[in-house]
C-alpha cells in the first residue's frame, strides 16, 4: 500500500449549532463539491467533520447533529464511492461517529481522545475505548478507529509521552491507526513525534494529522504512513474557507513526487 492522502471536508455550522446560517441543501452541496475536488486530484479519502459547530459538545452531541452528519456522509459516499471515507464527530462523540459510519458505509472514525484523559477547552475529556470498541462489535461493522494521541487543542493528563499514549491506544484500546498533530488546527506536527511513534512499530498506520502543506509533505511522508490535510488546501489558507482546487492539485502533485499514492 502506498502512502495515504486524506483530505478534510470541514462542514459549516450544522442545524442547532450557534453559528448555523446555511440550509442543509447548501451544506450538502458544499460537502459534495469538496469531496469531488479531493477525488479528482487523486486523494485516497476524506474525513467529514462538524468543524463549524463550535463551541463543541464535550462528548455526546445532539440528535440533530447525528442526523445532519449522516445525511452528509451518505451523500459523499454516493458521489465518491472510491474515497476511503472517515467521520469525526467533534469533540469526542465516538459512539455517534461509529453509528454514522455503520449506517453510511464509511471506512473509519477519527476519535480525538480514545484512551486516557485530556484537558481541553471543553473540560476534561476521558477516553471511552471500552465503550467504543464494544459498540463497534455490537453493530458488527468493520469500521476502523483512528485515534489521536496527544491530540491538538488539548493536553494529556494520563500520558507524559506521546509514545506511551500511542502504545495504550493500540495495545489496550484496540485502535486501528494513530494520528499525530500539532498544537492546534493547521499547526505543523513535530516530526520528532512522528518518528518516535513510528519507531515503536505498533503494527498500525501512523498518520500526520495537521500542518501538512505542499512544502513539507515529502518530509512527513518519509516518516509517516499518510497525512490528513485541511487548512493548507483552503482558499487563502483559512481553515473555515472552501477548498481551493489549485491548492489541492499542487498538494497531490507534491505528494506523488515522493510516494506511491493510489
Amino acid at each position: 500500500m502506498g502512502k495515504l492522502l486524506i483530505g478534510m471536508v470541514h462542514l459549516p455550522a450544522l442545524p442547532g449549532a450557534p453559528g448555523a446560517t446555511l440550509s442543509m441543501d447548501e451544506i450538502e452541496a458544499r460537502a459534495r463539491a469538496e469531496a469531488g475536488i479531493l477525488a479528482a486530484a487523486g486523494f485516497d479519502g476524506c474525513v467529514v467533520e462538524n468543524y463549524g459547530d463550535s463551541p463543541f459538545c464535550k462528548d455526546r452531541v445532539e440528535p440533530v447533529t447525528v442526523a445532519a452528519m449522516a445525511r452528509l456522509v451518505a451523500a459523499v459516499r454516493r458521489d465518491e464511492p472510491r474515497l476511503r471515507l472517515g467521520v469525526n464527530v467533534l469533540r469526542n462523540d465516538a459512539r455517534a461517529g461509529v453509528a454514522i459510519a455503520a449506517a453510511c458505509g464509511a471506512a473509519f472514525v477519527r476519535v480525538n481522545v480514545h484512551v486516557g484523559a485530556t484537558a481541553t477547552d471543553q473540560g476534561i475529556i476521558e477516553g471511552r475505548a471500552a465503550e467504543t470498541m464494544r459498540w463497534r462489535r455490537a453493530l458488527g461493522v468493520p469500521v476502523e478507529i483512528w485515534a489521536d494521541v496527544h491530540v491538538k487543542h488539548g493536553r494529556s493528563l494520563a500520558h507524559e509521552t506521546i509514545g506511551r499514549e500511542a502504545e495504550d491506544a493500540v495495545r489496550r484500546g484496540g485502535a486501528d491507526a494513530v494520528i499525530i498533530s500539532g498544537a492546534s488546527t493547521g499547526w505543523a506536527t513535530e516530526l520528532d513525534d512522528v518518528r518516535a511513534v513510528a519507531a515503536q512499530k505498533l503494527g498500525v498506520p501512523v498518520i500526520v494529522g495537521s500542518g501538512t502543506s505542499e512544502h513539507n509533505v515529502a518530509l512527513f511522508l518519509s516518516a509517516a504512513d499518510g497525512v490528513i490535510v485541511g487548512t493548507s488546501l483552503k482558499q487563502g489558507g483559512d481553515t473555515a474557507a472552501p477548498l481551493d482546487p489549485e491548492r489541492v492539485r499542487r498538494f497531490a502533485e507534491a505528494a506523488r513526487k515522493v510516494s506511491q499514492v493510489v
